[in-house]
């Protein structure tokens, strides 16, 4: 779960703007205050389930890949160069 994951869409080759559908399942504590404002500490991540991810350039869902740590490098390296 702190495994960081990048993208690539093989539509437009686009590396940075996705929208990704996911459900947390989190364990928490809840601390109020006396004024009855709500404070979340704690937190941990017991699930995360990433259900979907889709370009937001080009909006082609089912289009999009996982990079792995040396692709998203060498991404990286190539979209740095470029701009």
């Amino acid at each position: 779960m702190s495994n960081l994951v990048r993208y690539r869409c093989t539509s437009c080759g686009n590396l940075t703007r996705f929208d990704v559908t996911s459900t947390r399942r989190t364990t928490a504590f809840h601390h109020y205050t006396v004024g009855g404002e709500l404070h979340v500490e704690d937190e941990q991540v017991l699930e995360d389930r990433i259900e979907s991810v889709e370009c937001r350039w080009c909006g082609t869902a089912g289009k999009v890949e996982v990079l792995d740590a040396e692709a998203a490098a060498s991404a990286s390296a190539e979209a740095a160069s470029e701009g």
